[in-house]
């Protein structure tokens, strides 16, 4: 590529949308929440509406330019971001698509632009009567565009599930800036292919999506919260299995592990929430709690208590970051494996690096964190991803694959599967230029 026609991009997407080469701005949209991937970004243009994003993917497309589509940038696996040897991108920001429409109480859904905030969707829900089954601690600045061009998890999947599940339609914009619209909401629509259910967990490589149809659901009962100390996984998972009555609404069962634990109180100068130092915290919420005797645990009621005994959790994946730049790996496996793995991902851990554990334990989901490694250490995440392969998991539980696991998406995905994926991309971008280097490589 040559300086010239960036230039001269430049200028044409000034005259469709707020453009702007500024190299701050561009170096804060070209580098990811970890801290580990960045790439070098040409522009950053901030689209107000579905024709701007139009606009812009047709100019782009018109001189090859590589585009990376980005809402909250709070990805982790570099999905968001240009890589370090990539041509210089333009960053499609999705942050001035906001809005929401009115809430179809009727039909429990409503329509909401791509760059609107997940706490701000939950509050315009919970206005209405209704709440919004997707959740994370990234919820102020992650989008819900985001979210779904990830196929997002977080704390809810055990009572909601995935993003997937609550996606009733979408509008996004193709490489050629083709408008593919479908926000009607129809709880039942047989009508040909689900464009919808393609463009959700594409990472932006198929498409911009800029408006979501999402389903609502009525709000739960009154919860409670408890924290318990337990010595493994298993044990983790017989204490939710014992401690929920049956009939009860379980809403979040996940851990931490002793590692992680010490972290968030030193990080978020919170005092140690049990008797002891136990190898795991499991932190239930549910609508009824009935813990068996005897056991070290801490439970809470009101809005409040629910908060603070929540923040233990929430803020693992910022105390871990703390130490630095951390190798974060997202991972899964199946439930009566997750010991073998948490205990086989320590064993690989060289002696100066710093292993913690947290995450979504009634899913089988644990989120990797290890600090002392070198950034671009890729030898280290190859050996947890083969561990995890052979358990038979899954390289990615709920962030996406990214840059970062794109070269080992085979670990989990057949060669047939992959050449059906390179045969979709090809077909709606067939010049590789949303997202390159995401989710698939090239040849």
């Amino acid at each position: 590529m040559t300086t010239e026609r960036p230039d001269r991009l430049v200028e044409r997407l000034s005259t469709i949308a707020q453009t702007t080469d500024d190299p701050a701005i561009c170096a804060g949209h070209g580098e990811d929440w970890t801290r580990r991937f960045a790439g070098p970004v040409r522009a950053v243009v901030r689209p107000r509406t579905t024709e701007e994003v139009s606009g812009v993917l047709t100019a782009c497309a018109a001189e090859r330019v590589p585009v990376i589509p980005q809402g909250g940038n709070t990805g982790l696996v570099g999905g968001s971001v240009p890589g370090p040897h990539d041509a210089p991108t333009v960053v499609l920001s999705t942050v001035a698509l906001t809005g929401m429409g009115e809430v179809d109480t009727a039909g429990r859904s409503v329509t909401v632009a791509a760059g609107t905030t997940l706490a701000e969707l939950h509050r315009h829900a919970e206005a209405a009567g209704f709440v919004y089954g997707v959740d994370l601690a990234a919820r102020d600045t992650a989008t819900v565009g985001g979210t779904v061009a990830t196929n997002a998890g977080g704390i809810r999947v055990c009572a909601y599930g995935m993003t997937r599940a609550q996606v009733m339609g979408l509008e996004c914009v193709l490489a050629d800036g083709t408008v593919s619209s479908r926000l009607v909401g129809l709880p039942k629509d047989n009508t040909g292919y689900d464009i919808g259910a393609l463009m959700t967990g594409s990472e932006g490589t198929l498409g911009v999506i800029t408006a979501v149809r999402v389903r609502l659901h009525p709000p739960p009962p009154d919860t409670m919260v408890m924290i318990a100390g337990v010595e493994s996984l298993a044990a983790g998972l017989a204490l939710v299995g014992s401690a929920v009555p049956a009939g009860a609404v379980l809403l979040g069962a996940e851990v931490v592990d002793a590692e992680s634990l010490d972290l968030v109180c030193e990080y978020a100068g919170l005092a140690h929430p049990l008797q002891r130092r136990w190898p795991y915290a499991v932190l239930v919420e549910a609508s009824e709690l009935d813990p068996p005797d005897g056991i070290d645990a801490v439970a809470g009621a009101d809005a409040a208590d629910r908060r603070r005994l929540w923040r233990y959790r929430e803020a693992a994946s910022e105390a871990a970051s703390a130490q630095g730049v951390v190798h974060k790996i997202d991972i899964s496996a199946p439930l009566h494996r997750l010991d073998r793995l948490a205990d086989g991902i320590r064993d690989l851990a060289p002696a100066d690096a710093h292993v913690s554990i947290f995450g979504h334990l009634a899913d089988g989901n644990l989120h990797v964190e290890i600090a002392g490694l070198p950034p671009d250490d890729e030898q280290h995440d190859r050996a947890v991803l083969d561990l995890v392969t052979a358990l038979g998991g899954a390289v990615s539980a709920e962030h996406g694959v990214g840059r970062a696991k794109a070269a080992w998406l085979g670990l989990s995905r057949s060669p047939a599967d992959v050449a059906v994926m390179t045969r979709i991309k090809t077909a709606l971008d067939p010049g590789w230029i949303l997202n390159p280097g995401a989710v698939l490589r090239r040849g």
